[in-house]
């Protein structure tokens, strides 16, 4: 392809509104445009990218043995309701109806359509099976942002496992994660394997796959002693002991006028440390009123709330409906007494006494409480956050929490979607049993702005040889020289004879713009063609990772670059 042909309008500028470096570079490279709010065109760079990644993507699920599919985008209600989903993606589920009035949406994932397939499988001796395929999946974010990295179309590879035992389940999960980690090893991406929360996707595990990024919005808490590492929507720690002061005979309530806030009680005379307090919040968990337990310094996971709860719908109450409740407003809440409304504690809480708590009256707080024996807890569950420095559950060393991009996820489904649906086979003994289901996603997008993430520089984009739109550019400094174009043309043919990918920058334009577009573009090698080297039988060629430049004999060079590439591509 000659650059003076193709399409690559970049730009000299950062664009406005963008932030993550992702973002902005692929907007001022030319691989994307900006069609509306989580709307993104792919420019031919973009696609040449995207399309590496999903060739990478199909080649390592073929090589697990499974087989491509393609599904439609558009589903029938009737198949989410079914499954139960319908209610549970609220507002992010695009809805919409036909002519006819049937109620449709927008695909998010392809649980319920696979499934449905499943269904025409009759016996334990069709299985085990691993389907896939490349399809767009639209989901109404309330806040798409950072360029592909959270949008609301994107192209996903889903794939979906089938079996008849926990064993074969087990098996395709570990398939996907050693497919996983090839995948992402080829993208250029240390992809780091945490566990995760299932969520609204249900099952028994699941493994995401992150990538630390100041522009991720996933934070992951990990221990460089012994490996462990979490999504904080799943991670626990071990708690460093807290000395408590004895309980009293029974909690005494005194005034605390104007206290609001864990911060101000701290400070008050007569108050308490924010790890000698209980912090209250109120919940509608499934349209009922519950009270959320913690320590006053620990802060709520709402995932964490939602999968001990098995809620389907979870909000934080109103301020009229807490005062409606328990007789008071936020500062002044607490569970002591509270027998009428469902209590979920936290376990840093158990066995805690001389706690200071609300008293359920404005400007009033109890001290002196017992955790235990003042507070009726339906549930103990681990809700809090975990921080950093905290303690690692595994090994006692401090865990460090930092911002990460998911890049893939893989989930045990188990018969969650088999049974609403009624996919079963017989099994052994003539028996009907459900399929039990894995479920395993990449989002292409993410994964070519999550390489441009980990790999760029101030002056651009520096892609892997991997997943580089173009492996070679070819520049000419000086396209009026006929010598130069000569050379230059036979170096590109060359190049392309042997299947390099090659990009003739035949442009007539200032040698300066030429060389600041290859670097903004990411290209990995640039050969460059000018009239002062070739006075010396020379051509320049430049590595882009790491800058380093050498001059090479003009009949040498194409071989020597095409060297470097295969050996570089094994």
């Amino acid at each position: 392809m000659r650059w003076s042909q193709a399409f690559i309008p970049t730009l000299r500028e950062d664009p406005a509104d963008a932030e993550a470096p992702s973002h902005k570079l692929l907007l001022r490279a030319g691989f994307i445009r900006q069609l509306m709010a989580g709307g993104y065109s792919l420019l031919p760079l973009g696609r040449r990218v995207a399309f590496k990644i999903e060739g990478i993507i199909r080649e390592e699920m073929n090589r697990i043995g499974a087989q491509e599919f393609s599904l439609p985008a558009l589903h029938p209600a009737e198949l989410w309701q079914k499954s139960g989903r319908w209610d549970v993606f609220g507002e992010e589920l695009f809805r919409l109806h036909d002519r006819h009035g049937a109620d449709l949406c927008l695909g998010m994932t392809h649980e319920e359509v696979f499934t449905t397939i499943a269904g025409e499988l009759r016996s334990y001796k069709e299985l085990p099976q691993i389907w896939y395929q490349f399809q767009t999946k639209f989901r109404d974010e309330a806040r798409p942002k950072s360029g592909l990295l959270r949008v609301r179309e994107f192209l996903m590879k889903d794939s979906y496992s089938l079996d008849v035992t926990e064993e074969g389940l087990d098996r395709a999960f570990q398939l996907h994660f050693e497919a996983y980690r090839r995948i992402f090893e080829r993208c250029g991406l240390d992809a780091i394997a945490v566990e995760a929360s299932s969520g609204a996707m249900g099952g028994s595990e699941s493994i995401e796959f992150m990538i630390p990024s100041d522009a991720g919005e996933d934070w992951t808490a990990s221990c460089a002693s012994c490996g462990y590492a979490a999504n904080t929507e799943k991670a626990t720690s071990s708690l460093i002991p807290v000395e408590d002061s004895p309980a009293l005979d029974a909690p005494e309530k005194f005034p605390t006028p104007g206290v609001r806030t864990i911060e101000e009680l701290a400070h008050f005379e007569g108050g308490a440390a924010p790890e000698r307090q209980i912090k209250t919040l109120v919940y509608l968990v499934d349209g009922e009123v519950t009270l959320v337990l913690l320590r006053g310094d620990h802060a709520l996971v709402e995932q964490k709330l939602i999968d001990g709860t098995g809620t389907a719908q979870l909000r934080p109450a109103a301020a009229d409906e807490v005062r409606a409740a328990l007789g008071a407003g936020p500062g002044s809440l607490g569970a002591v007494g509270v027998a009428e409304y469902r209590v979920l504690a936290d376990l840093a809480l158990r066995g805690r006494t001389g706690m200071t708590t609300g008293a359920n009256q404005d400007d009033f707080h109890l001290r002196g409480v017992d955790v235990e024996r003042d507070i009726r807890a339906s549930q103990w569950l681990d809700l809090r956050k975990v921080t950093e420095g905290d303690l690692c559950p595994a090994c006692d060393a401090p865990l460090s929490v930092r911002k990460t991009i998911e890049v893939g996820h893989i989930f045990k489904l188990g018969t969650k979607y088999t049974e609403a649906l009624r996919a079963t086979v017989l099994d052994e003994k003539g028996e009907a049993r459900h399929i039990i289901m894995g479920s395993y996603g990449i989002g292409i997008g993410r994964a070519v702005a999550a390489v441009v993430e980990c790999c760029h520089d101030e002056n651009g984009i520096i892609w892997p040889l991997s997943v580089a739109p173009y492996e070679v550019v070819v520049t000419v400094l000086n396209p009026k020289d006929v010598e130069c174009t000569e050379v230059a043309q036979r170096v590109y043919e060359g190049l392309q004879g042997e299947g390099i990918e090659v990009l003739l920058d035949d442009r007539d334009e200032r040698p300066g713009v030429k060389f600041k577009d290859a670097e903004l573009v990411g290209i990995p090698y640039r050969i460059t063609v000018g009239p002062k080297g070739l006075a010396n039988g020379k051509l320049e060629v430049f590595r882009r990772r790491g800058g380093r430049k050498r001059d090479v004999d003009v009949q040498k060079a194409a071989g020597a670059l095409i060297d470097n590439v295969l050996e570089e591509r094994r």
